[in-house]
């Protein structure tokens, strides 16, 4: 009897084949386009490619160069600060702010709409109002010395040490209403019945936060942590229309580094160098988190 119901059954490959044939084309794109894409300049990150790739292999020339290179060093440490930096104040103020509007609050649609408004800007629009606002000459430092207060002096964007704070005020001012709605969803997923415990237990409510909503939020921060940590690897356009790197190399970032070897400098070879590197880097990142978050949680169920 098992023998002939086995015998009925299609065999594994064949089950599901409506769905496979349907995934064909994600697969292939992501074989060829992603897989083969960061293959492919991991590769000609070993050439002397100039102006076009050419198979002249220099061994790890180009990585000797690009950590030679205090452009490249300066660009990492922007990252690095304004990485940090981003990522704390974002969770932080969204956070807050998402706390705030669950109070249930009057006109809640109209503070979600203001806060999350400047998200739907274009990182170039967000640089030039921010170059406007922080400008020394019509800008913040121009209004306040015209109220009386002569010494006052706020131009991030044209003092060296600072720079990477100017741009992280309109990274901030952009990206903050998105976390605040997605930790607003999160807070509205908690069920009423803790919080109504917690209040007859006599809980504090900044305890009931930091102990109890915190950590059953943990999805929505780990979600939310992915969108921030993304957009500051691949910060480009916003440090483009502020400051376009200056003064000097201030503001440089590894993007900006990437882009202008490859498309100004013509020499490619240093270009895919340095995009091998941030890619080292991410995934220095995501692989023992992927591994902790996936791989672990399989194990222990």
């Amino acid at each position: 009897m098992t023998g002939q119901a086995q015998a009925g059954r299609p065999i594994k490959l064949l089950r599901n084949l409506n769905a496979k044939i349907a995934s064909i084309p994600m697969i292939l794109t992501a074989l060829v386009i992603f897989v083969g894409g960061t293959f492919w300049t991991v590769f000609y990150s070993f050439t002397n490619s100039k102006l076009l790739p050419r198979l002249s292999f220099v061994g790890f020339d180009q990585y000797e160069r690009l950590w030679a290179a205090p452009r490249w060093v300066t660009a990492i440490e922007n990252l690095a600060l304004y990485g940090i930096l981003s990522l704390i104040f974002s969770l932080v103020i969204g956070f807050l702010l998402a706390a705030l509007m669950d109070q249930k609050i009057r006109f809640e649609n109209t503070f979600r709409t203001i806060f999350l408004y400047p998200f739907a800007l274009s990182f170039i629009v967000t640089g030039l109002v921010w170059q406007w606002v922080l400008n020394p000459d019509f800008g913040i430092q121009s209004v306040v010395r015209s109220m009386g207060w002569t010494s006052f002096t706020f131009n991030p964007l044209y003092t060296p040490e600072i720079v990477i704070y100017g741009i992280l005020i309109a990274a901030l001012w952009q990206g903050t209403g998105l976390v605040m709605c997605l930790m607003l969803a999160g807070l509205r997923g908690i069920d009423e019945d803790i919080w109504k415990a917690a209040r007859v237990d006599g809980i504090p409510m900044w305890k009931t936060y930091l102990l109890i909503v915190i950590p059953m939020m943990r999805p929505v921060f780990i979600t939310t942590i992915v969108i921030i940590a993304s957009g500051i690897v691949k910060v480009y356009d916003l440090v483009v229309a502020q400051t376009s790197g200056g003064p000097g190399i201030s503001s440089e970032v590894p993007a900006k580094y990437v882009y202008d070897y490859m498309f100004q400098a013509q020499n490619l070879g240093q270009g895919f160098a340095a995009s091998t590197m941030m890619l080292v880097t991410v995934a220095i990142i995501i692989v023992p988190w992927a591994y902790l978050e996936f791989g672990g949680g399989r194990k222990r169920g």
